[in-house]
């Protein structure tokens, strides 16, 4: 590898790094803005996003550059691949902070102890898988990535039961007949769906960083059955030629 090439890709990891963490902190700085209904910080967050925007679009058109210039192979070609593919999920980050911190202001839970708790508990871990997978794309670990691809599991049920006990207050008799609390309720409804859609994105992220380390797709469970299909054809011999 030319010292351009490597010069122009520890460039653009370290843009990426900075993307992440810029992204990371929108997505905290809304769910508190929420939390607190503070105005001012969501107003910061949804400003915020031009720059998260325009950065997307700075890591693309240098992953470009660095394709037309250098031509990677190997490893370089799949890190190029996964920026490429990553840093559209976490512009689309920035895009769900900005959702998150539009309903500040609007989200009062004093009264609905359990909503809050369980969205609290989705917040908490939704934010940690985009951080442990953006740890996992700064330390290039693929165990911490499956790490992060388990727990979106824990996420869609947090999810699931946050909606269903929302549910369960609406339809409360004198729930119905308080429009604020019910505008308050459905707004939290957008704010989960948010953060269920950020643990999917860090998934998406999770998920890039194995491709990068092993080659391997995992989408969809690919990396699941390509490795029992690789098993199976090893087991019965079918990749031995024949004398």
């Amino acid at each position: 590898m030319s010292k351009h090439m490597q010069h122009a890709l520890d460039l653009l990891r370290d843009r990426v790094d900075e993307l992440g963490a810029t992204v990371q902190r929108a997505v905290a700085e809304a769910v508190s803005a929420v939390l607190d209904g503070d105005h001012a910080r969501a107003g910061r967050v949804i400003q915020g996003d031009r720059r998260i925007d325009l950065d997307e679009v700075e890591v693309e058109e240098e992953c470009l550059k660095v394709f037309a210039l250098h031509q990677p192979v190997g490893t370089d070609l799949r890190l190029l691949v996964g920026i490429l593919k990553l840093n559209n999920d976490l512009e689309r980050i920035g895009d769900l902070a900005v959702n998150i911190a539009g309903n500040a202001g609007h989200v009062d839970l004093a009264g609905d102890a359990q909503v809050r708790e369980i969205l609290l508990q989705l917040a908490a871990r939704s934010q940690q898988m985009l951080q442990l997978g953006l740890e996992s794309l700064v330390k290039q670990d693929e165990q911490l990535a499956l790490r992060v691809c388990a727990a979106d599991d824990d996420v869609d049920h947090l999810y699931s039961r946050f909606r269903s006990v929302v549910q369960e207050t609406l339809a409360d008799e004198h729930a119905t007949r308080d429009l604020a609390r019910i505008e308050s309720l459905m707004r939290a409804i957008s704010v989960s769906r948010s953060l269920e859609r950020v643990a999917d994105h860090a998934t998406n992220i999770a998920e890039d960083v194995i491709y990068m380390v092993t080659g391997e797709i995992p989408r969809h469970g690919a990396l699941r059955d390509l490795r029992a299909w690789k098993e199976s054809r090893e087991g019965s011999g079918e990749n031995q030629h024949s004398t």
